[in-house]
């Protein structure tokens, strides 16, 4: 797969991605998307949802060949999370 050149800035990426998502791609979720990965178009708004972060932008790129892809995983504010989880209170 061919890289694509970014054509915005990280600041204004990230802002089209969080608009898009909150605006145009999260109200059509459903509750079985919780944890999935939606890979987003900021650029046409196209968007595909999967369990894979992967495929979710290989179907994307399917459709829109030169997408500019912004990774949101549903419900929560990161797409990957490192470093240990607080775990005080449990046995």
């Amino acid at each position: 797969m061919a890289s694509t050149k970014r054509r915005y800035s990280k600041e204004e990426f990230a802002h089209r991605g969080d608009t898009m998502y909150e605006n145009d791609v999260r109200p059509h979720l459903k509750a079985d998307d919780e944890g999935k990965f939606a890979a987003i178009d900021i650029e046409s708004g196209a968007y595909e949802v999967d369990l894979d972060e992967l495929q979710a932008c290989h179907r994307l790129r399917a459709r829109v060949p030169e997408a500019q892809i912004w990774m949101v995983r549903v419900g929560s504010r990161y797409v990957h999370r490192f470093g240990s989880r607080d775990r005080r209170g449990t046995p």
